[in-house]
């Protein structure tokens, strides 16, 4: 049942998480306004509303002017649900809440950075609020996560404070050595080198895919390092987690 519990609470969550990646980059309000069509501006009906499923019924499309309905709802609210499930299979009550909550939140900025390169300053603080929560409920202790929160924010603003003495231009956004403090103060300082190797590598083989699909990489593409800090670090703590339980 809780692993039932999660995964419905990580559709409804995604669903809101959804709207809030699709709207904050247009400077569209997420609180306020029911949902609508983007295509046609009709009002949806509640039936049309429950995650996963109107997407699917609808096959992608408003009922009433066929527009498309943006695939990342369905993305998101889907990868919510593996996320609450995940979390509910390695840990117990509470630690299950919270690492789900963290995850939802690392899945929220992995595809804002992903298509914006944002990482907002609001979901990163709330990130790391939930990290520093977790210190009572499972492993690591507090002081572990006090030094990967400050270490782990302190190396990425050097590389990017190096990089930029050097190269005499931005190398790192602003919001990456946050990630990466909140991400520390989740993990602690040792799962810190791992994190970082796992998202490299994925950034590595996203760059090969893209070679082999014909792509042309100039040296000064950006990746979203955020983003692949995100993918690094949700894993990781599952193991984590999973290995001390």
């Amino acid at each position: 049942m809780w692993v039932l519990g999660l995964g419905v609470l990580g559709a409804v969550i995604g669903s809101f998480l959804a709207t809030i990646a699709l709207r904050w980059p247009q400077e569209r309000s997420v609180m306020h306004g029911r949902s609508a069509c983007d295509g046609c501006g009709r009002t949806l009906r509640s039936h049309e509303l429950i995650p996963l499923l109107s997407w699917l019924v609808a096959r992608g499309r408003c009922r009433t002017c066929g527009a498309r309905i943006d695939p990342l709802h369905l993305m998101i609210e889907a990868g919510c649900v593996g996320v609450g499930i995940a979390a509910a299979l390695v840990a117990p009550g509470p630690a299950a809440l919270a690492g789900a909550a963290f995850g939802w939140l690392l899945l929220l900025l992995a595809v804002m950075d992903a298509r914006d390169f944002w990482l907002p300053d609001p979901l990163v603080a709330a990130l790391a609020l939930v990290a520093a929560a977790g210190a009572w409920l499972a492993p690591p202790a507090l002081s572990e996560r006090v030094i990967g929160g400050i270490g782990g924010f302190a190396l990425l603003w050097l590389v990017g404070a190096g990089y930029r003495r050097w190269r005499g231009r931005e190398g790192l956004g602003g919001g990456d050595p946050k990630l990466f403090g909140a991400i520390g103060l989740a993990l602690g300082w040792r799962m810190l080198p791992a994190v970082l190797l796992v998202a490299g590598l994925v950034g590595l083989g996203w760059v090969l895919v893209q070679r082999l699909g014909g792509r042309t990489i100039a040296a000064d593409d950006s990746l979203p390092l955020g983003t692949l800090l995100a993918i690094a670090a949700y894993p990781a703590w599952l193991l984590m987690v999973g290995m001390a339980v």
